[in-house]
C-alpha cells in the first residue's frame, strides 16, 4: 500500500466530479500506447512539474531513477500523457501532500488527492492558484487521517497512525527484521511503506 496522489493537465480533465471520476479511472487503466516511466510523453507543464519534483522525491523508475531505493522518499510515478499518477511512501505522506500541491500550483497542473474516497480535486484559476471544483472546506486525506486517530494517537504522525489502524506493527517487525532476504531485493511494498 501507498500513500497516492495525482497531477493533471487541466485542460484534458472534466471539471465536475462526477465526471472527473469517470476521466481518472480512465487514466488508471493504463491503455496508453508507450511507457508509463518516461516524462517525454507528458505536457510540458506535467514535465516540468515531474522534474522538480524528483529533486525531494527521487523516481524509483524510468530514465530519471534514482540509485538510492532504500530512501523514504524514493518514490513511483507513472507517467501519461495528461496526468502523472504518483505513489509515495507512508512515512513522507504529509510532506508529499505539500509538496504535490505546492509544485503543482507553481506548474498550473491540476491536483487530485487520490488518498481519499472524496479527495479534492484542484484546477487553476485565472491567477494560477488551485481551487477545488466543488467545495472549499473539504478535509485532506492528511487531515482525515489525523481525524480518526484514537486517543493518545493525537501527537502521532501519519504512519504511525495508519499502522496502527491497519494493524501494521506485526508485518513491520517481520520485515525490518527478515535478514534472510538482502536489501536489494525488499519487495516494492516495503520500499513504499519506507521500511529499511
Amino acid at each position: 500500500m501507498s500513500y497516492d496522489l495525482m497531477v493533471f493537465s487541466p485542460d484534458s480533465a472534466p471539471r465536475t466530479r462526477s465526471e472527473f471520476m469517470i476521466w481518472y479511472q480512465d487514466q488508471i487503466t493504463w491503455a496508453e500506447e508507450h511507457s508509463y516511466d518516461d516524462p517525454g510523453v507528458a505536457s510540458d507543464n506535467l514535465k516540468n512539474w515531474f522534474m522538480e519534483m524528483i529533486t525531494t522525491f527521487p523516481a524509483i523508475n524510468g530514465p530519471y531513477a534514482d540509485d538510492d531505493l532504500d530512501s523514504d522518499y524514493a518514490t513511483d510515478y507513472s507517467i501519461g500523457k495528461d496526468a502523472i499518477y504518483v505513489a509515495f511512501a507512508w512515512s513522507v505522506a504529509e510532506m508529499a501532500y505539500e509538496v504535490t500541491k505546492d509544485i503543482a500550483e507553481k506548474h498550473n497542473v491540476g491536483f487530485f488527492d487520490v488518498s481519499t474516497d472524496d479527495g479534492d480535486i484542484l484546477f487553476p484559476d485565472n491567477n494560477g492558484k488551485n481551487r477545488s471544483i466543488d467545495r472549499f472546506n473539504n478535509l485532506s486525506s492528511i487531515q482525515k487521517i489525523k481525524n480518526l486517530a484514537q486517543s493518545g494517537q493525537e501527537d502521532k504522525s501519519i504512519k504511525e497512525i495508519f499502522y496502527s489502524d491497519f494493524n501494521l506493527e506485526a508485518i513491520i517487525d517481520q520485515a525490518t527484521t527478515d535478514t534472510t532476504l538482502p536489501k536489494t531485493e525488499r519487495k516494492w511494498w516495503q520500499k513504499l511503506l519506507g521500511l529499511k
